[in-house]
Order: C-alpha cells, then sequence, then structure tokens
C-alpha cells in the first residue's frame, strides 16, 4: 500500500487540490476523507494552501475561508494595507479626524504635544488631551456638568457605605440678567469666568467645582462635618462677593451669589437627583429670602424622602391600618 504521507503521493494530488480550490469556497465544510486543505486569501495575492493530514478518521473537513479582499479596494484602518502589514492609526482614512482633534485642542490653547506625531506617545497625549477637554466647561475651565454629576454619584454611595459627611452646594449668581442686559453678553462671560475662579479658590483642592449650567454652579465637599459647613458656606459667599471684575470696556463690577447646600443622607441608600433637589431646595429659599445670603439644611442626617425610603425597603412605604 502506498505511503499517503509520501512527497510522491502529495505531488500527485496537489495539482487537483489547487484546481478545486473554488469548489472549497463554494462547499466550505466538503469533506476530503484523510486529505484536508485550509484556504487563507491574501489581498492582492495568490491563494495560500496548507495541507493536513489526518492519522485515523474521521476526516478533515475543509474550513470556510473569509471573502478576499477586492483588488480595487483602498487600504484603511480596518483592513490595512494590501501588502498586509498592521494598519495605521494615523492612517489616510483618520487623518481628517485626526486634523478635527488638533484643531479642537488649539482652539482650546493646548497645542504642543509630546513625541513625534504619529508614534504611541504622541497618540496617548492626544487621547488625554482630548479626555481632559470633554470633561471641563468650555468657558470656565472647571468641571463641567458631565464629570459633575459622575464624582456626585461616586460621592452619594461613598456616604452610603461609610457614614462620612458630604456638603453638597448650589450657587446662583445674584441678578445675572441685569449683567446681561445692561452690559451685553461678553460681559456676562466675563462675570462666569470670575466666579468660577472664586469659587475654585475658596475650597479644598480635594473638592469639586463645577458649572452645571448658565449662571448656576455647584460644589462637592467630601468628608465636610456639619459643625464646619456654615462657615465653609459663607466662605464660599464672601469670596466671591470681594472679586474685582474688570470688563472690556473698562467698567469695574462686583456681583454676589446666593448659595443653598444640603448633605447626603448617612447609611442611607439614596440617589443624586434626590441630593440635588434638597440643596436646589435651599438656594430657592435663599433667594426667597432676599439674596446674597446662605441657607442650609438644619442638620446632616437629613430626614428620609419618600423616595429615599423606597430604596432602603425596595417597596412603597406601606400605611398604618386603622
Amino acid at each position: 500500500m502506498q505511503d499517503k504521507s509520501s512527497p510522491s503521493y502529495i505531488g500527485r494530488y496537489r495539482p487537483r487540490l489547487e484546481r478545486n480550490v473554488c469548489a472549497l469556497r463554494l462547499q466550505p465544510w466538503a469533506e476530503l476523507g484523510r486529505l484536508g486543505v485550509v484556504t487563507r486569501p491574501i489581498a492582492s495575492g495568490p491563494t495560500t494552501l496548507r495541507l493536513r493530514f489526518a492519522p485515523d478518521p474521521p476526516a478533515v473537513h475543509a474550513l470556510p475561508a473569509p471573502p478576499a479582499l477586492p483588488t480595487d479596494a483602498a487600504p484603511g484602518p480596518l483592513h490595512g494595507p494590501a501588502d498586509g502589514t498592521p494598519a495605521d492609526p494615523a492612517g489616510p482614512l483618520s487623518a481628517p479626524r485626526l486634523e478635527s482633534a488638533l484643531s479642537l485642542l488649539r482652539q482650546a490653547g493646548r497645542d504642543g504635544l509630546p513625541g513625534e506625531a504619529g508614534s504611541p506617545a504622541y497618540l496617548q497625549a492626544l487621547v488625554d488631551a482630548l479626555v481632559d477637554l470633554s470633561s471641563r466647561d468650555a468657558l470656565t475651565g472647571i468641571a463641567n456638568r458631565r464629570t459633575f454629576e459622575v464624582q456626585l454619584a461616586r460621592e452619594v454611595d461613598r456616604v452610603a457605605r461609610s457614614g462620612e459627611a458630604a456638603l453638597l452646594l448650589m450657587v446662583d449668581i445674584d441678578h445675572f440678567k441685569r449683567v446681561n442686559d445692561r452690559y451685553g453678553h461678553p460681559a456676562g462671560d466675563a462675570v462666569i469666568r470670575a466666579v468660577a475662579r472664586a469659587l475654585a479658590e475658596a475650597v479644598r483642592p480635594m473638592d469639586l467645582a463645577a458649572r452645571i449650567g448658565g449662571e448656576e454652579f455647584a460644589l462637592l465637599l467630601p468628608n465636610c462635618p456639619a459643625a464646619f459647613a456654615p462657615q465653609v458656606a459663607q466662605r464660599v459667599r464672601e469670596h466671591v462677593a470681594r472679586v474685582p471684575i474688570t470688563l472690556a470696556s473698562g467698567d469695574a463690577l462686583r456681583v454676589t451669589v446666593s448659595v443653598g447646600g444640603a448633605f447626603a443622607p448617612q447609611w442611607v441608600r439614596s440617589t443624586p437627583a434626590l441630593w440635588m433637589a434638597r440643596a436646589d431646595n435651599q438656594l430657592y429659599r435663599a433667594k426667597g429670602e432676599g439674596r446674597d445670603r446662605v441657607c442650609l439644611e438644619p442638620a446632616a442626617v437629613s430626614e428620609v424622602s419618600v423616595g429615599e425610603r423606597e430604596l432602603l425597603l425596595g417597596a412603597a412605604p406601606s400605611q398604618d391600618v386603622a
């Protein structure tokens, strides 16, 4: 009996296998007995055959070959160049996106990325700069609402597990519409930037100052005991009131802010929305009482709301039965 693994046997059957490559593609699971063929198409190149012999039955099946790349397809980041080399992250198809990213950084005043253009260090610096840019408010440079909401959710969870006090202050510029109406919107932008700088200076490095919309800001102060909260909030209000603001027209003005604060419920499962609602209620109270003042919840351990009770018990609160 002739040895099927001998070179003469393989040489006799190789032409037949090469002729049947198309048939293998049409019938990818066709059985070839003891001789199996695996095809791997290469872009703009010949089909490669790899022969494999099964020492014992059952027969080896032909694996389905992925579709070949059309010869007129342009190389790009998804399928790489035609010679099979890895795709270039800064290839021709990604060049417009790369230029858009660089233009955003230039507009924000963040030119001069380290490393050679296209190198891993350069691309990593580009990603880091874009991440930092997306987390900051475009007008003021402090944290934006997206970053604030992420940090607020983390703090709610931390307080519920650890029981440490955390204070949320909502800050609103008093009579901001009068500034826009009298001096124009560029002056209003200058006021917002000045207030943002003052808020960032008035808190600790571990605290978060964020602009959450219009002339409204938020300060998140972890590990802030109730005994210190009134002094902290008053310091923030007074620091903003002392900041002189010089407009492009040469006019100088000062603004005041109203501050409302609430503590995260300790040892209680709550939500960021409920915490913000409590702080907003105190802000509305400060504005209603004349503005340029601070209103805080009376105690660090607030009364548990209906929503927080449902979260804690996992069901709607039961009603007393007479």
